[in-house]
């Protein structure tokens, strides 16, 4: 795994936690059809709940009402986002900054492990999926949400407009994350698109770092002053508006 890619992504996330929930409506929606997700899947029976890539909390307010005395462990790759999941005095439970894709634990702990909108940023997914399974209980879930390949379709068609490549990574399309779910006897994946209300190149700029999604893949560098002007003026001349493709994702381990 990449661990100065990884610290890099802590810190832009860090660094954008305080505006964070200003900038992500997606985020909010994907959150609560996680939680809805979950609830219908094991609404009674459950003791234990890890929850991945937690944010500002969306997700883990939503867990703590749904699930009220669970023993819920919120991590997330930023120190900074989990103390500002962890402040207002609204969830119990225990607080550790945590890679999710190399989890912290072994054995078979969890009755529920749920994620939303944090497996785009692992090195490999399938793997992790494979690891987090192995961390569940017989009839426990993994149930997560991720991004999805046909988000941001305008943007990318926009760089390629002006012969460059965006700076976002190229996610799963919703066949890629089946055939990661099909060796499961219990599981599927669905996707959902989100229209994104960004008015025009600045203000989908201007999401992307009030979420702090700023980290390009690979080792891409930033596009200079004049070229995102160019890919600007091609992305608002298109419209100016764009969207999420979100995958969402159940694997439910047998044995219960």
């Amino acid at each position: 795994m990449n661990g100065g890619r990884k610290q890099r992504i802590s810190d832009a996330f860090g660094a954008a936690a305080a505006r964070y929930d200003d900038h992500a409506g997606p985020q909010r929606l994907a959150a609560a059809l996680v939680a809805d997700l979950a609830q219908r899947q094991k609404p009674a029976g459950v003791e234990r709940i890890l929850e991945i890539g937690c944010g500002t909390g969306f997700l883990t307010r939503d867990i703590q009402a749904r699930w009220p005395g669970v023993d819920l462990v919120v991590t997330d790759l930023s120190p900074a986002m989990l103390a500002r999941a962890a402040t207002g005095g609204l969830i119990a439970g225990t607080f550790l900054p945590m890679d999710g894709e190399a989890p912290a634990f072994e054995g078979e702990w969890f009755d529920l492990i749920l994620s939303s909108l944090a497996f785009q940023w692992f090195d490999d997914l399938e793997g992790a999926i494979a690891r987090l399974v192995g961390l569940l209980r017989p009839g426990g879930s993994l149930i997560f949400s991720t991004m999805g390949a046909g988000s941001f379709a305008g943007w990318r068609a926009a760089h390629a407009a002006c012969g460059q490549e965006a700076g976002i990574a190229v996610y799963p399309s919703l066949d890629d994350l089946r055939a990661m779910l099909n060796g499961y006897d219990d599981a599927f994946a669905f996707d959902e698109d989100i229209a994104l209300d960004c008015d025009g190149g600045r203000g989908l700029i201007a999401h992307l770092k009030g979420i702090g999604a700023v980290v390009p893949v690979g080792a891409r560098q930033p596009l200079g002053a004049g070229e995102l002007r160019r890919v600007m003026r091609a992305f608002d001349a298109a419209g100016g508006g764009d969207g999420y493709q979100l995958l969402f994702g159940r694997v439910t381990r047998s044995g219960a």
